[in-house]
């Protein structure tokens, strides 16, 4: 398992071991856990074309995801958030030296979340975060980490006094410098598959996921 991902396992585990027991009927909610799976869209590689006199790009196809959203109350109507998402994606190309290449892309945030409560019969709520992005392409391929943040927003169905049905989106907006190289093997951009020309990397996200509040 890679620094990433313990971090994140760690980031998101610690908290609940610390906020144990479980609240009572009755208490406000101290905390909550959602994992969630889902399907990531968009994402596009901006990449220097030597054969051509301007720049073509590359696309990451849409694929499954899965994350876990950890939640810790402010008050009954926010909480500060944790994130982790997972995905792995091809890409959409032709070219063959990077067909079965897939891209794992990670997102660990932390911010915060609203919750509109005004229905008792469903909840949206909005949510706005930071964190990092981790770009890997395995296959001795090195990866990249670069600073991002995102918004979403959903609606709950509760069900039950301590667990829900949630369903949402989610935008994530990665910073990306212009003429970074991605996914380099060994020194020199030769051995790099992609060298950006942009600024920004965006992706979207549609989810269901299962809460439980403590």
């Amino acid at each position: 398992m890679s620094t990433f991902r313990w971090l994140a396992v760690a980031v998101v585990g610690l908290p609940l071991v610390l906020l144990a027991p479980v609240a009572s009927a009755g208490d406000k909610p101290r905390a909550e856990l959602t994992p969630y799976i889902g399907y990531r869209m968009g994402g596009q590689f901006d990449v220097d074309d030597t054969e051509a006199t301007g720049n073509k790009s590359v696309d990451l196809q849409n694929s499954g995801d899965w994350g876990v959203d950890l939640g810790i109350y402010r008050d009954p109507t926010s909480f500060y958030e944790l994130l982790y998402s997972h995905a792995s994606e091809g890409l959409d190309t032709s070219d063959p030296s990077l067909k079965g290449v897939d891209v794992t892309i990670e997102y660990l945030q932390v911010g915060g979340t609203l919750l509109f409560t005004e229905s008792e019969h469903y909840v949206p709520y909005l949510s706005l975060t930071v964190g990092a992005t981790k770009f890997d392409a395995g296959g001795g391929y090195g990866s990249e980490t670069k600073f991002s943040g995102s918004l979403g927003g959903g609606v709950r169905f509760p069900f039950a006094e301590h667990f829900a049905a949630t369903l949402g989106v989610r935008g994530y907006l990665t910073a990306v410098s212009s003429d970074t190289e991605f996914f380099c093997s060994g020194s020199g951009s030769v051995n790099c598959l992609f060298k950006t020309t942009g600024s920004t990397f965006f992706q979207g996200e549609a989810l269901i996921g299962f809460t439980a509040t403590f």
